[in-house]
């Protein structure tokens, strides 16, 4: 059996949510799924999660995980199982005063909102929601009044990214303790969002804007869906090196942070964790490897939780970098990053193909060692 564990848990708790995000990968809708997992169904999936790690990180997530009358209930259940509970709503309008204590009361430890442009308009547009852009104001400040900390998770695509400056700076004024930023990957409602995807050099260029900005922001910035990023520090770590300077004493993905943000990112897990640490369940129970990579591997109605993570033969490839084809598995940095699966598999239907968005020219097969 794999020595992995499950350690960050996204459960798509329902398809409804209030928005209609232009790039939503659940391309979720106004009402529920009624096939939805039931109350007691998600309490015995949290039971399964905490057997196999009871110190994982569970992120009730959807559509929008408020519109469930039962996620108070659910998030109770979790922290009594000694699980780490947080959020992620997306309308801001659902976060009033009231709400906030609720969530604080079921023991959710962070809420994880989405916020993609620095001005109403451009914001509002994106939710497909007139207004979004002020409830999502007003629902941050009902947060830092309720005393319920909160990260800013930002979808990164070619419309936005030179707005990423002014972005930063609105993370700081509304007092976010971390920045995530999301790289677009064409699954769900993004599909039609492939022309707003960065070409590969512009990647480049946004990672390595945001490894410069780790080293003087006073707060985590974050990067998910962008494992190349893990060849780029180590690229500039020893850029660095050679040329006899020291370290910026910043905020790099690894070094001594926050228990908040090292429960995810620490410093040794793979730039991609799909299928080994991270897992992705639907709404109706299907086991994914994330969210962006639709592949289901098995349904908790008809097999364990346990059964699946461990006995999964696309988990297991996944966990595996020496199945890596193409660049990705002659690559030097491979143990690393491991490219972005569900990236890949978007591209050409391949989950252990090369990433498509990666610049950098490996050194061969036989010269490939440890970075």
């Amino acid at each position: 059996m794999s020595d992995s564990v499950p350690k960050v848990i996204a459960w798509e708790t329902t398809i409804a949510c209030p928005l209609a995000c232009i790039h939503c990968r659940a391309e979720a809708r106004h009402q529920p799924d009624p096939l939805q997992l039931t109350t007691d169904e998600g309490k015995n999936l949290l039971k399964q999660i905490a057997e196999l790690n009871p110190h994982a990180i569970v992120i009730l997530t959807g559509g929008e995980p408020l519109t469930r009358p039962d996620i108070f209930e659910l998030a109770s259940s979790g922290t009594a199982l000694g699980l780490y509970m947080v959020a992620s709503p997306d309308d801001g309008r659902l976060l009033t005063p009231e709400t906030v204590q609720r969530l604080k009361d079921a023991g959710i430890q962070r809420i994880s909102f989405s916020l993609h442009y620095p001005d109403p308009a451009e914001n509002d547009y994106f939710a497909r929601t007139e207004g979004a852009f002020d409830a999502a104001m007003r629902g941050l400040a009902n947060l830092k009044a309720g005393g319920l900390p909160f990260q800013i998770n930002t979808t990164v695509t070619r419309r936005n990214a030179d707005r990423l400056p002014q972005m930063y700076d609105l993370v700081r004024r509304v007092e976010a303790l971390t920045w995530d930023l999301f790289f677009l990957i064409p699954t769900g409602r993004a599909r039609m969002m492939e022309s707003d995807e960065m070409p590969p050099e512009q990647y480049e260029r946004v990672l390595n804007w945001l490894y410069d900005l780790q080293s003087s922001s006073p707060i985590p910035v974050k990067q998910t869906c962008a494992p190349h990023f893990r060849r780029i520090e180590r690229q500039r770590a020893k850029a660095t090196a050679s040329e006899g300077q020291s370290e910026p004493s910043g905020h790099r993905l690894g070094s001594n942070l926050p228990i908040e943000r090292g429960r995810r990112h620490g410093a040794t897990s793979r730039g991609c964790m799909t299928g080994d640490g991270f897992i992705f369940i639907s709404h109706t129970g299907d086991v994914c490897g994330c969210g962006y990579l639709p592949i289901a591997v098995g349904n908790l109605r008809e097999k364990s939780f346990r059964e699946i993570y461990y006995g999964s033969k696309v988990f297991n490839d996944l966990r595996d970098v020496t199945l890596l084809r193409g660049k990705c598995g002659a690559c030097e940095y491979r143990a690393v990053c491991g490219g972005c699966r569900a990236r890949a598999y978007a591209a050409d239907g391949d989950y252990l193909a090369e990433e498509p968005y990666c610049v950098y020219e490996p050194l061969s097969a036989e010269k490939a060692g440890t970075p």
